[in-house]
């Protein structure tokens, strides 16, 4: 669903920009009528409209009569279709956010957004002493309660990196329990010039 909506916005995108510059172009050759330089019949020949317009013809002459174009004008229409049908379901189908549990009882369930808790947790981080960067993200388990919470801290030359992942860790550690969150922390040493949070 979510590659169906990236091309859904994609090709939106490209729809949009080729009817501006389509748009444009009209516009710059209504300026003047007649035959001139700027003139909507001096647009259609340069973009070989009457041509167009004859290989269209042609073209449906061949189908009208049937065969072998006519078949691979069907499949064509069939996979348009088709595209066209996987284009609007990515594009209206309702974005599910994936929420962190944490108590789901009969038809109630208490739930966090990701980035919520994220944030919570990146704030309990900050306030161990000699992280001078950090970075939390927040992953939901696929059914039911739990995820995974992610953290990457940066540190002052001062302090030894399994250590801070020791106190790290159990200042998120009443958070991961209460929202069954598997804990990852992984700390190094930060940029020369960082400052201690």
């Amino acid at each position: 669903m979510i590659l169906l909506r990236a091309i859904a916005r994609f090709v939106a995108l490209l729809l949009l920009l080729a009817l501006a510059l389509l748009g444009l172009a009209v516009a710059l050759f209504s300026i003047q009528g007649d035959e001139r330089a700027l003139s909507l019949p001096t647009l259609a020949r340069h973009l070989r409209l009457p041509e167009l317009r004859d290989v269209t013809g042609d073209y449906l002459s061949h189908l009208e009569a049937g065969g072998p174009v006519a078949w691979i004008s069907v499949g064509a229409a069939a996979a348009a279709i088709a595209v066209g049908i996987l284009l609007v379901v990515g594009a209206l189908a309702p974005r599910r956010e994936r929420l962190v549990v944490l108590a789901d009882e009969g038809g109630a369930r208490l739930a966090a957004r990701r980035r919520a808790l994220a944030q919570l947790a990146a704030e309990r981080v900050r306030r161990v002493r000699g992280i001078t960067e950090e970075r939390t993200r927040v992953r939901p388990g696929r059914r039911g309660r739990g995820g995974s919470l992610t953290i990457m801290a940066s540190h002052s030359r001062k302090g030894s990196s399994p250590e801070l992942e020791q106190r790290i860790a159990a200042a998120v550690a009443p958070l991961a329990e209460d929202f069954d969150l598997r804990t990852r922390v992984r700390a190094r040493l930060g940029k020369r010039g960082s400052r201690v949070e």
